[in-house]
């Protein structure tokens, strides 16, 4: 049927036709947006016309979304976020608004292949890792909850990068997402933004004389934003994420164009749009720190910017700005919101500093996601006083009154001082970003009940006492719809025969329902050859990538997350090893088929992750090729991981590898992903691990290894790990062999750098006293993936127990209880 609309007196859409003709609406776009006829048409511009027809759907209630939240002057929250791991649009949009059954018809009606058509699609590649991608399941739950919400990051051009493999080595290139353009993205150039960089701070004096200081000789460059629609599920609530591209207030030079110099007719136009080029540019050195400085504040002062402008339309009062906006600082990358407007307020608004401090310390919030001390963001006071140098006399100001404070709360005790400070003094004074994170937001969270604990013990201790119920926990959750609903469509097959009613997707924990069938043969058999339907795809998968043969009968053991030494991707490397050692000693053992699947990136200047890679890769090949491991045992590391690879490999997945360090893994998601899709944990009392076990049981859950009060005893007792690599044979020898030019027989020192960081380097991830527990660990897996009934029974249990983690769960708590973010529907 045709879709027929009323236009209301508030210029509202009021939709009054349930099915939306959708083989129209792609023949329409096909024709009149991409000028193509349907037998000239390539599988691409059918992508891109279906995704269109889509797209005319979600705008419709997009627009209707913006004109009730700005009639009603609602309160928003604004989410601000360096990353965005939005993986591909195309499913997801069809299931948030009801037509992926139809959309998927009218494909096939056409004579054309659904998947064929869905992989056209390039992963949104805003975004690194489980930073990124958790951010994007908010946005969802957002939306799906009715809350008023608006994303901020940036445009990047290029993502983090492609990885390929040459000779098993991680080779960058660059991730060119965006070469031919996306169907999902809106330009909205009349909110552009203009903002000001670099320069210097004089002081003036007014026809009264009273000085005030003026950010004079910046330099300028304009924010241009893109909006990502995001659509709620099963409701109209349509929220957006707007994206700011970096462009240069200056064409080029037409008189150096003239002249022949064609270079420097263009510098300042090609220096304007490098900020908005690259996620995450290597800050190895003195130029990418500064590039990453301006990036953050970039789109930081380009959102603020558009925040106050939508506040100004409707409120004059300054000082209700906090009950209009709430702004979220999704880890220390955009805490130079609080410098931003604190700025605003005093230079632009003139208003007091009383004021303005109120003001700010009632808007922000602040989510930590990381107890690493590198991973907490310094900038050097030089480099700010480059870039910012207004901000940095208002950091100093800022960080004067807090210690103020702090002295009268703990006279004489200089040390709390120092620890509190936002500038850390030494050689080259730092700029502690956490810290005034902290000091200026009213509200600080953790993202896991253990990680939020030790904030408050070990990262924060005197933030707590000083500031007595600012810390609170917030654990992470996933979104149901990306993450089952999406990407496991027979599992949601069964349980529609089995009777699990369609609000699962909004409301997980009525797959608790799913525990009615635990003794049910026949259910936990259909469970079973879902998952092994599955594992014959992801087989594909490997064998396309990898050019490795595997049994989808095998144990598929995964490791997919960021290649992080605390993450321990050389400890299950060492399984491996001893495993393949133990089948060539041992050919008649009775072993448990398995194949190891990894799946991550390294960071472009982290040499000993890329080591790790290298290393993975070379054991593969040997073991890959090997014929005396008897097909028993395989290992495929699959290039470039992103969200739509996720969405293959996890419902395939038996065993997820959760083995970060005790008290290292902030919270973790992929470890909620992998439960959700029914596979089990084997995990170290780590993050969310601690709560899936309370949620699962220990009985469905393989807990190992080190606790955090256990891993702190040993630093404080002064760890030993040439202790247990002489004690444990295995160990000494699983070690020694890799690094001894078996696996490298063109380099025998080539993997002389994990040797070193395991022994001489003091091993601070505490993968040698945890291998023994590892290895007897995995031994109870293999015998319980042996008594196949109770492995169903275990993945059943699991996927059933999910609820908690839903994202709609966090979500929900953020808005009841820091953002105080009443629903509003359309």
């Amino acid at each position: 049927m045709s879709k027929k609309s009323s236009l209301l007196s508030d210029g509202m859409v009021n939709r009054t036709v349930s099915e939306q003709n959708i083989k129209e609406s792609i023949l329409h776009h096909l024709r009149y947006s991409l000028v193509h006829l349907p037998e000239q048409a390539t599988p691409r511009d059918w992508w891109l016309a279906l995704s269109l027809a889509i797209r005319d759907r979600i705008t419709d209630d997009m627009s209707d979304t913006q004109i009730v939240h700005n009639r009603d002057n609602v309160r928003r929250v604004y989410y601000l976020s360096m990353e965005y791991l939005m993986g591909r649009m195309l499913i997801n949009n069809a299931h948030n608004i009801g037509v992926y059954d139809d959309a998927k018809q009218a494909i096939e009606e056409l004579g054309l292949d659904w998947e064929q058509i869905c992989d056209e699609e390039m992963d949104m590649g805003l975004g690194n890792g489980g930073l990124g991608r958790l951010a994007a399941c908010f946005l969802d739950s957002l939306a799906t909850l009715d809350l008023p919400a608006i994303g901020y990051g940036i445009y990047y051009e290029f993502g983090l990068f492609k990885q390929e493999f040459q000779q098993g080595k991680q080779v960058e290139h660059p991730d060119t997402w965006l070469k031919y353009g996306t169907p999902w993205d809106i330009i909205r150039p009349e909110y552009s933004q203009t903002i000001q960089y670099y320069g210097r701070v004089e002081t003036v004096f007014d026809s009264a004389g009273n000085a005030r200081p003026v950010w004079v000789d910046t330099r300028s460059v304009m924010g241009v934003p893109f909006d990502i629609p995001v659509a709620g599920y099963d409701t109209k609530t349509v929220n957006f994420l707007r994206l700011w591209s970096s462009h240069s207030t200056e064409d080029f030079d037409l008189e150096e164009f003239n002249k022949g110099d064609y270079v420097e007719a263009v510098r300042s136009k090609a220096m304007g749009e490098t900020i908005s080029k690259v996620l995450y540019p290597n800050d190895q050195n003195a130029n990418g720190k500064e590039l990453r400085l301006v990036q953050q504040y970039f789109f930081v002062a380009c959102s603020l910017a558009d925040i106050l402008r939508r506040f100004e339309k409707m409120n004059s009062n300054w000082t209700s700005l906090p009950e209009k906006a709430t702004i979220q600082l999704n880890d220390t990358h955009p805490a130079i919101a609080i410098a931003e407007l604190t700025r605003i307020l005093l230079d632009d608004k003139h208003l007091d500093w009383d004021t303005t401090w109120d003001i700010v310390t009632r808007t922000f919030a602040y989510t930590n996601h990381t107890l690493l001390p590198e991973a907490l963001e310094k900038w050097s006071v030089g480099l700010f006083e480059k870039v910012l140098p207004r901000h940095l006399q208002l950091i100093y100001e800022i960080n004067h009154r807090f210690m103020g404070e702090v002295a009268q709360h703990w006279p004489g005790r200089n040390d709390i001082l120092q620890a509190l400070s936002i500038i850390e003094e030494g050689d080259h004074k730092m700029i502690r970003m956490a810290h005034l994170a902290v000091i200026g937001s009213h509200t600080v969270n953790g993202v896991a009940a253990l990680h939020s604990q030790l904030l408050k013990t070990d990262l924060f201790p005197h933030f707590d006492q000083f500031y007595p119920g600012k810390f609170t926990n917030k654990t992470n959750g996933i979104t149901p719809r990306r993450w089952l609903l999406n990407c496991n469509p027979g599992l949601v097959d069964l349980f529609k025969q089995y009777g699990i009613n369609s609000e699962w997707p909004k409301h997980l924990e009525h797959l608790r329902k799913l525990e009615n069938f635990l003794d049910d043969t026949v259910f936990l058999d259909a469970f079973m050859a879902v998952k092994h339907q599955n594992k014959v795809q992801l087989a594909a998968i490997i064998q396309k990538e990898c050019g490795i043969e595997v049994d989808p009968s095998a144990l598929f053991d995964v490791q997919i997350k960021r290649l992080h030494e605390y993450k321990r991707q050389h400890l299950t490397l060492l399984n491996i090893l001893t495993l393949y050692r133990r089948v060539l000693n041992n050919p008649d053992m009775n072993m448990v088929p398995r194949v190891f699947i990894f799946g991550a990136k390294a960071a472009p200047g982290y040499a000993l992750a890329k080591n790790i890679i290298y290393a993975i890769n070379a054991v593969a090949e040997v073991i890959n090729n090997d014929p005396r491991t008897q097909g028993k045992l395989k290992v495929a590391f699959l290039p470039n991981y992103r969200v739509s690879l996720a969405s293959h490999i996890i419902p395939a997945a038996d065993l997820s590898e959760q083995i970060s360090t005790a008290g290292k893994e902030a919270s973790g998601t992929g470890n909620m992903k992998l439960a959700l899709n029914g596979a089990l944990t084997i995990g170290t009392m780590d993050g969310a691990n601690v709560e899936i076990l309370e949620e699962v049981g220990p009985d469905n859950i393989f807990i190992f290894g080190l606790n955090v009060d256990q891993v702190q005893d040993l630093d404080r007792s002064g760890y030993n790990p040439h202790h247990y690599y002489h004690q444990d044979s295995e160990l000494k020898a699983a070690l020694d062999w890799l690094c001894s030019g078996h696996f490298s027989p063109h380099n025998s020192h080539a993997f002389d750098d994990i040797r070193y960081s395991l022994l001489d380097g003091g091993d601070p991830y505490k993968v040698m006293a945890d291998y023994r527990a590892y290895m007897d660990c995995q031994q109870r897996v293999s015998d319980a993936y042996q008594d196949r009934p109770r492995w169903a029974r275990m993945a059943v249990i699991n996927t059933a127990r999910m609820g908690k983690f839903s994202s709609d769960r966090t979500i929900q708590e953020y808005a009841d209880e820091i953002w105080k973010l009443p629903a509003h529907s359309v």
